[in-house]
């Protein structure tokens, strides 16, 4: 049972914007309604103010984000996942085969939903001022307000470049920004989650699903790698505390991380939260305290429903093998995905070509079906459990080992190359997956070339479908660390960025002629 979440839907208020001001122009009479609820008389209270950081994380775990369009964009845009088969939605497969415009539904939903995210979270920063009664939660809710801000900018940024920067209400229908430059969404980045992580609490004294110190230091570590500022984000994730109450640590076993029953484990450091009642039903769009709260993950992508997204050969045959290459000797490859003749359903079933709807994949020559087991819940549920079936698996966004694996990448970059190499093994050491220590034959990890590889290697085989993937293709790209480009398709001089929405563009007179290159 889930215990101490927030749950982020608010009944009393979602966001309090909304003014109805009641004028009578003939006469003097004070005709205000002092039960009217307004942006003038509400936000005087940490409890008030802590409703609409409920209602910009509300916005953050809907359809338009991580219970759906979120999770896809990252996948299509990376190299870890192929099509299930023609059941694949259009917007979806063009994004995959970077076909995509700007009139694409998912990357509309994606931009739509974080500068909503930000709209709420500048209701917080705006009205902080008006709290007095409880000046320390008031600080931990601008704190978590600006957590999500800054995590909203820098999807933005890094997926299409530079974007217009709010960080306050519009006073009027026509308060239209430009696009900022790329640089300053990154400054505004750095100062909300370096804010963030000096006044947010440690997981102990937080609800379950809240932004933490960790948390902000995390994201604030991956802004800055993005950047090119290696000892600034080592700085920022070793931050991170290991040991105490407050600490991370690796979970003992790997299927931990994405299983309902150990969400909010020693490994998680962020987590958006999901809840299921029980009824198979979806939020598709709506807002109300009434909503479903699930994620509809566990239908898209499983081998037993529409199987929209299957693992990609490349990331299938990217696991260690014996020589042959037939058995994957690393144990995260049968951890994350599912092959016919896997069973599921504590056991009791076993898991057929014919179960698996679509396409098939090449792994090391042999053709098979494969499926995701990551965040899916068949390893409980029987095939039949309902049509659709939407769940409450957590979507892990951070977790302790991409901390260990971006040190190495930190440590690698500043020139050291043993300790990128024990950072790496630390992740290769975890009881249930046991790897052999680098160097191995595979990878020799002599010099900075050869860590580059290896942790290439690690991230692919241990963080494959937790939507890092494709940020990490940004950033190599870049420092020329591909030796062929590992996106199908892939169109230099355009695809590095994705198009601004067309009716962002028409709607804002200051973006007309600013769209990215090549649409």
């Amino acid at each position: 049972m889930k215990h101490r979440k927030i749950y982020l839907l608010s009944a009393t208020i979602i966001l309090m914007i909304t003014v109805i001001v009641f004028s009578c122009k003939k006469s003097a009479l004070d005709t205000s309604d002092p039960n009217n609820l307004t942006t003038g008389n509400y936000y005087k209270t940490a409890a008030q103010l802590k409703s609409a950081v409920n209602a910009a994380y509300a916005a953050m775990h809907q359809n338009n984000l991580v219970s759906r369009e979120w999770y896809y964009l990252h996948d299509t845009r990376s190299d870890e996942v192929f099509p299930g088969g023609g059941q694949l939605e259009v917007p979806r497969r063009q994004l995959y085969e970077n076909t995509d415009d700007p009139t694409n539904s998912v990357t509309n939903s994606v931009w739509n939903g974080w500068y909503t995210v930000i709209f709420r979270a500048n209701v917080v920063t705006d009205n902080a001022p008006n709290v007095t009664d409880n000046v320390a939660d008031k600080n931990e809710t601008v704190g978590e307000a600006k957590f999500l801000r800054g995590w909203a900018y820098f999807d933005l940024v890094s997926m299409w470049g530079g974007v217009p920067l709010l960080t306050a209400v519009a006073k009027s229908p026509a308060a239209f920004q430009p696009r900022a430059s790329v640089a300053s969404v990154y400054t505004q980045i750095i100062q909300d989650l370096t804010d963030a992580a000096a006044v947010l609490p440690g997981k102990t004294g937080t609800d379950k699903g809240r932004a933490t110190a960790a948390a902000a230091n995390a994201m604030l570590g991956r802004v800055l790698m993005q950047k090119g500022d290696y000892a600034g984000a080592k700085a920022a994730f070793l931050k991170i505390p290991t040991t105490g109450p407050d600490g991370y640590s690796l979970t003992n076993r790997y299927l931990d991380n994405f299983e309902l029953a150990t969400e909010f484990n020693q490994e998680s450091i962020f987590e958006v939260v999901f809840v299921d009642k029980g009824d198979n039903s979806y939020n598709w769009g709506g807002e109300s305290a009434t909503e479903s709260q699930t994620t509809v993950r566990n239908q898209e992508y499983c081998p037993v429903a529409w199987r929209n997204l299957i693992p990609s050969d490349k990331y299938l045959n990217e696991f260690e093998s014996t020589a042959t290459g037939a058995v994957k000797t690393d144990p995260r490859f049968s951890y994350s995905v599912y092959q016919s003749g896997d069973k599921y359903n504590n056991g009791l079933s076993v898991l057929t070509d014919g179960d698996q709807n679509g396409n098939s994949s090449i792994l090391h020559g042999e053709t098979k079906k494969i499926s995701w087991r990551k965040f899916m819940l068949i390893y409980q549920e029987s095939a039949g459990t309902a049509g659709f079936h939407p769940g409450g698996n957590n979507q892990r966004i951070i977790r302790y080992s991409e901390i260990l694996i971006n040190l190495a990448e930190c440590a690698n970059e500043l020139g050291d190359i043993p300790g990128a190499v024990a950072y790496l093994n630390m992740v290769r050491a975890r009881p249930d997956v046991a790897m052999p220590p680098y160097p191995t034959t595979q990878f020799p990890v002599a010099a900075k070339g050869d860590v580059v590889k290896a942790i290439m290697h690690e991230k692919m085989v241990e963080l494959g479908d937790e939507q890092v993937r494709n940020i990490d293709i940004l950033r190599w790209r870049k420092k020329g660390y591909f030796s062929t480009e590992p996106i199908d398709k892939f169109h230099a001089g355009r695809d590095e960025l994705l198009p601004i929405p067309q009716a962002e563009l028409d709607n804002n007179p200051l973006l007309k002629g600013q769209q990215n290159p090549g649409y």
